[in-house]
């Protein structure tokens, strides 16, 4: 089969398209005919590498999947060749104390597919029976596979991890990737006042177009102080910052007292300096999060079909022309996710 590969970690010059093993469905799982799968920051940083990472080579990504069952694992009854489905990027390789009380990504047997094995970047791949969702016959491949991680990660960054509560603010800093457009989405169905922080008047648009009830351009004010003022020096409740090194502290200073920063990505760079007068001065939570429960997948699966979150796309791509893609992602000239069709 065709996968858009690596063979060693680096930059986009060691992304290949090419044959590679197409994989066999094992007990308790289908194999699916991969229709389209979606680009994520995680991508990059799989394909770059970090110390300890250990993948089976060549890799592939591809956390998002949207496609058809065509074979089944022994003992897999309750899925048909032909079903269109969708898969949950998180996989629980083991049952633990976590997954006993529905904290499945906490374990340390949680995978993410694309990230700790093989992903949707190909032509087929096989999932866990207990992973899969049908899709609707309304919904397209692209529409139902670029909004999973995405919307997987938000819902339990705001609403488990944060407590986001109707009548709170948030501050989302960037409006053009996966997790800041659904972010906007999430936090105004909780009944939130949302202000985003954009790179462009395009980029300001669908943060609009998204419900975002204040956007801030950071190329025309420092957003951080413009926040402080525009609350009347109280400051947001929630502040969603996925950059980490260029816009902790800003997030820091437009954060109210009691506040907390939610964290799911660091594209500016993983280290940085803080003040921690911040923290105990205004009494601050700085909160980490990582994907989400199987629960929470099945909960946002649900709300996408019935229409209360909106994929938000910037295009649609051939696997083959994935290096392509991810270079446009990297320079971050995106509006919404970029979706590969094998």
């Amino acid at each position: 089969m065709k996968a858009l590969y690596f063979e060693e970690h680096g930059e986009l010059d060691v992304i290949h398209y090419g044959d590679v093993p197409e994989p066999e469905p094992g007990p308790g799982q289908v194999k699916v005919r991969v229709r389209a799968t979606a680009l994520n920051y995680l991508d990059i940083w799989v394909r770059r590498g970090w110390p300890g990472l250990k993948l089976e080579m060549p890799h592939w990504c591809g956390a998002d999947v949207a496609g058809d069952v065509v074979e089944l694992g022994n003992g897999v009854s309750e899925w048909q060749v032909g079903q269109r489905v969708v898969g949950d990027p998180g996989i629980n390789l083991f049952e633990d104390e976590f997954t006993a009380r529905g904290e499945d990504c906490l374990s340390p047997g949680y995978h993410v597919i694309g990230e700790h094995q093989r992903g949707g970047a190909a032509e087929y791949i096989v999932l866990p029976t207990k992973g899969l969702a049908a899709m609707p016959d309304d919904v397209d491949y692209p529409e139902a596979a670029a909004p999973l991680l995405v919307t997987l990660t938000t819902w339990r960054m705001l609403i488990h991890r944060a407590g986001l509560r109707a009548g709170e603010s948030v501050l989302v800093v960037g409006s053009g990737g996966g997790v800041n457009s659904m972010s906007i989405q999430i936090a105004k169905l909780a009944g939130a006042f949302v202000y985003a922080v954009a790179s462009n008047d395009q980029k300001a648009q669908l943060a609009k177009e998204l419900g975002a009830d204040v956007v801030l351009d950071r190329s025309q004010v420092d957003w951080g102080r413009q926040i402080y003022k525009l609350t009347g020096k109280r400051g947001v409740d929630v502040v969603v910052d996925n950059v980490g090194q260029a816009t902790l502290t800003a997030s820091m200073q437009a954060l109210a007292r009691g506040g907390r920063i939610v964290i799911v990505g660091n594209t500016s760079g993983p280290q940085t300096e803080i003040d921690i007068r911040f923290i105990f001065g205004k009494q601050i939570s700085l909160i980490g999060s990582t994907m989400g429960s199987h629960q929470d997948f099945k909960d946002v699966v649900g709300m996408l079909w019935a229409g209360k979150l909106k994929p938000v796309i910037d295009r649609v791509m051939s696997l083959s022309e994935g290096r392509q893609a991810y270079e446009i992602m990297e320079r971050g000239q995106q509006l919404g996710k970029i979706v590969l069709t094998p």
